[in-house]
């Protein structure tokens, strides 16, 4: 690793699960045993700090999550049903369990903290194609708790109190895999990407269309 970085070659670290499964930054208990932040990736990996200089968050067009713990924007039922059968690939179910995700609508308050704590660059948007079918699209922009609206991921104890604060953009009823320009792209499709690039307050460079590696947009 230090050839590398002396030689000056590209490299690429991939880091697993998401910012609030970190054991500091996380929703404690419902965390994992070790960071899961980029700025670990240089203790990992060996590499100096100051060597990484683009940090590349994933963040989903809609939420999901496994095991217990805070859910804000978390939908059930039907609704909740439907979602998570188009969601992923092939469903949202645990890929060694085949346990059923817990789904809900895309947390801007949630994904904004994390690109926060990862110190993101730039989002890669995935997913976008499941939210065709839908009409109208419920974004979650705020948390309610005690009567308050706030826009900062709270502590652990406001959390668990929190309701989704949700505003509604208009669904785009089309099928957008296989496009390959973000011009392309529906209209209403292109203000929701826009929206949530406003409430992450970081730049969305990289649109996932599809399941294959080749369904990649980028802006």
């Amino acid at each position: 690793m230090h050839d590398a970085v002396k030689s000056g070659k590209n490299i690429l670290l991939e880091g697993q699960l998401g910012s609030l499964k970190d054991p500091d930054f996380g929703i404690y208990p419902f965390t994992t045993s070790s960071s899961t932040l980029a700025g670990y990736g240089a203790v990992g990996a060996g590499v100096p700090p100051y060597e990484i200089k683009e940090i590349i968050t994933v963040v989903k067009a809609y939420s999901s999550a496994v095991g217990a713990g805070a859910f804000v924007s978390e939908i059930f039922g039907d609704e909740a049903d439907e979602l998570r059968n188009r969601g992923g690939d092939g469903g949202e179910y645990g890929a060694t369990t085949g346990r059923p995700r817990r789904v809900g609508w895309l947390d801007c308050v949630a994904s904004r903290y994390g690109c926060r704590v990862q110190g993101a660059t730039q989002v890669a948007f995935t997913v976008l194609d499941v939210l065709g079918y839908l009409d109208e699209i419920p974004v979650c922009v705020g948390y309610e708790v005690d009567g308050k609206v706030i826009k900062d991921f709270p502590t652990t104890g406001l959390l668990n109190k929190a309701k989704p604060v949700l505003t509604t953009l208009p669904g785009w009823k089309t099928d957008i895999r296989g496009i390959k320009k973000y011009e392309d792209l529906p209209e209403n499709c292109r203000k929701y990407i826009e929206f949530v690039e406003k409430e992450l307050e970081v730049p969305i460079k990289i649109v996932s269309n599809g399941p294959a590696r080749e369904d990649i947009i980028m802006r």
